[in-house]
């Protein structure tokens, strides 16, 4: 692992639920444009390493630096702010609005950072176009499948052309051809952004897209042997 020029890094992170540390020392760097699979069996730390980086939840001690800010210093609103703006979301059951169509669904982020309506939409419909769900972008996140809702929250997570994307299990709940094709249009949407992504999985297939791979046991996260 090479902090040297990162766009996220983490050190030294501790994290317990009550007596039970999830994190326990987790080092962590992300480069710019860089996909990195975290992998790790169920209970491991690999999801509360995730939402740390995220500025999601506040480490017990440790550092996480974004650019020039570390998150562990920074206000509530401060880290809400980056996450509107910097950061993209993609989690395993989608977490889609069920009262919005798919269109207001993706447009939601752009709405929320002041863009007017009709520029969001435009920009979310180019979205749901280039993740091949336009077709849905009237309908309602319960009127989809699985595989469906998961490429409309890859949009919603694209829109606002993040800088990091944060994809927590994002084929966990789909069988292995829309997982296959959920991958193959975030990895290569988020290339041609230039976007990193933080890929938590516990799936060698959905890890083979990454550039590396780490690893997170017992609350210690370490480069896969003969990663790059």
């Amino acid at each position: 692992m090479n902090p040297a020029g990162s766009l996220l890094e983490a050190r030294a992170l501790h994290k317990a639920y009550g007596p039970t540390p999830a994190l326990d020392g987790a080092d962590f760097a992300l480069h710019p444009g860089e996909v990195v699979a975290v992998m790790g069996p169920s209970g491991s730390g690999k999801s509360t390493l995730l939402h740390c980086l995220a500025g999601i939840i506040r480490p017990d001690s440790g550092t996480v630096r974004y650019g020039p800010h570390a998150l562990t210093d920074l206000s509530d609103a401060r880290c809400s702010a980056l996450r509107r703006n910097d950061f993209g979301f993609v989690f395993q059951f989608g977490q889609l609005v069920p009262e919005l169509t798919c269109l207001e669904n993706v447009a939601l982020p752009l709405r929320l950072n002041g863009t007017k309506r009709k520029e969001a939409e435009r920009r979310a419909h180019d979205w749901l176009t280039r993740l091949e769900v336009d077709d849905l972008a009237a309908k309602r996140p319960g009127d989809v499948s699985g595989g469906q809702g998961q490429r409309v929250a890859v949009a919603r997570a694209l829109a606002t052309t993040p800088r990091v994307i944060f994809a927590d299990e994002p084929t966990g709940a789909l069988d292995s051809l829309n997982g296959e094709r959920v991958m193959g249009l975030l990895t290569e949407a988020a290339r041609d952004t230039r976007a990193a992504v933080v890929l938590v999985t516990h799936e060698v297939r959905v890890a083979a897209y990454a550039d590396r791979e780490v690893v997170v046991r017992d609350g210690i996260a370490r480069e896969a042997v003969g990663a790059a």
